[in-house]
């Protein structure tokens, strides 16, 4: 049954993809896990429609929303073949193959939202973004993802002593999963996809994000208690096929660049539309929401987080840049 759906959909997304080829020269394939109308997914739409005036019809951008082209394990493989010519996705499951991301992926790395902007916009985000390259991808913009934070179907949390045995699941990365050891829960990693089911049936407790990816999949119908610890700023980042982008002459690379580039503004400005929706949502749903929880705990039990995944001096020039940044 699995099979069927698998190929049914392939199917669907290939009929769709001929419809808009026919108009256009050149058709790029994105993917994106999240549904349609997620400032993610409708960020890379508006960089489509401005790619598509700027090469006057030439390029356009075909986005396969809501997972239709796999899991983002699945459609990062797939990207680095050329499969799959853009891909919005987590830092988290590029942490494994794409060292720099390691960084902007470590708990408090941040000091809030807009530190993470200028950080991200300057030239640590520019040395991040080529550092894709070696690995078969080309770096084209940060996306946000929100302030990460806890939620679960047992109890609020309200210190680091909550967190305790806990079951949460978290993105199929090794700095997450020590995060969570680091705080006392046990980390369950696996695909975003199945994480309502599971927490569900009790196969986990509760598992971390933000503000919209917590309503949006409707995590907040199954898990009730929601903890603003904050304890990730983890930007996204919107990558192209290597294979797709060697295709290309040097003046479409370069509008290719700008338009994701031009797309950053719109998705924040949608971001933080659908930030204060979510949450008002999720508060009238009846969810408890704890604010009132002292971080320092929390922080200062990163410290052997850090110590593992900080190891070379390239990561250890990063974070101290970061840190020095105002």
């Amino acid at each position: 049954m699995k099979l069927v759906k698998t190929l049914a959909s392939a199917l669907l997304a290939s009929v769709a993809l001929a419809t808009t080829s026919m108009a256009c020269e050149m058709t790029l394939k994105s993917s994106d896990t999240h549904p349609d109308g997620y400032p993610t997914v409708e960020a890379v739409k508006h960089m489509g429609k401005l790619l598509e005036e700027r090469t006057n019809g030439r390029i356009c951008v075909e986005v396969f929303h809501s997972a239709q082209l796999g899991q983002e394990k699945d459609t990062i493989e797939q990207t680095k073949f050329g499969v799959i010519d853009l891909n919005r996705v987590s830092m988290g499951p590029f942490n494994n193959l794409v060292e720099e991301t390691k960084v902007v992926s470590l708990p408090y790395v941040f000091k809030g939202v807009d530190h993470m902007h200028t950080v991200m916009d300057g030239p640590i985000g520019a040395d991040i973004l080529k550092a894709f390259e070696p690995h078969g991808y080309v770096g084209l913009a940060f996306y946000d993802g929100g302030s990460r934070s806890f939620y679960n179907k047992v109890k609020p949390i309200k210190s680091i002593d909550d967190l305790a045995g806990m079951k949460v699941r978290v993105m199929q990365s090794d700095i997450f999963v020590d995060m969570m050891s680091a705080l006392g829960a046990n980390a369950t990693p696996m695909p975003y996809g199945e994480v309502y089911s599971s927490i569900q049936t009790g196969v986990i407790d509760g598992a971390e994000n933000n503000w919209p990816s917590y309503e949006s999949s409707g995590h907040f119908e199954v898990a009730g208690y929601y903890t603003l610890d904050e304890h990730l700023i983890v930007p996204e980042v919107l990558v192209m096929s290597k294979a797709s982008w060697d295709k290309l002459s040097a003046e479409d690379q370069a509008a290719v660049r700008q338009a994701a580039k031009d797309s950053v503004p719109v998705m924040r400005d949608l971001w933080k539309a659908r930030e204060k929706a979510s949450e008002e949502k999720v508060r009238a749903a009846g969810v408890e929401v704890v604010t009132d929880i002292d971080k320092e705990p929390f922080m200062a039990a990163m410290d052997s987080v850090y110590e593992k995944h900080v190891t070379s001096d390239k990561l250890k020039d990063l974070v101290a840049r970061i840190r020095a940044t105002d």
